[in-house]
């Protein structure tokens, strides 16, 4: 894992809704807003909730990734 890339394919949904401030918005466009109520939101990678809604995971991660950059504190 890079450095500056905190999140990756194998991270589960969860832990990145934790960890992302406004990751719910970039989950909801790419998995649809009932990805929340989805049992597997939690436990289940990323990578695993692209194949099933059909997006290709190296955009949502880049996205995703790109976020955290955003949010990230001046130092």
């Amino acid at each position: 894992m890079e450095q500056n890339k905190p999140i990756h394919r194998d991270m589960t949904i969860g832990k990145i809704r934790e960890i992302c401030p406004g990751a719910d918005a970039v989950l909801a466009r790419f998995f649809g807003p009932g990805c929340f109520a989805c049992p597997n939101s939690r436990t289940k990678s990323i990578e695993f909730g692209a194949s099933v809604h059909g997006q290709d995971v190296e955009e949502v991660v880049e996205e995703l990734n790109r976020l955290m950059q955003e949010n990230r504190p001046e130092r």
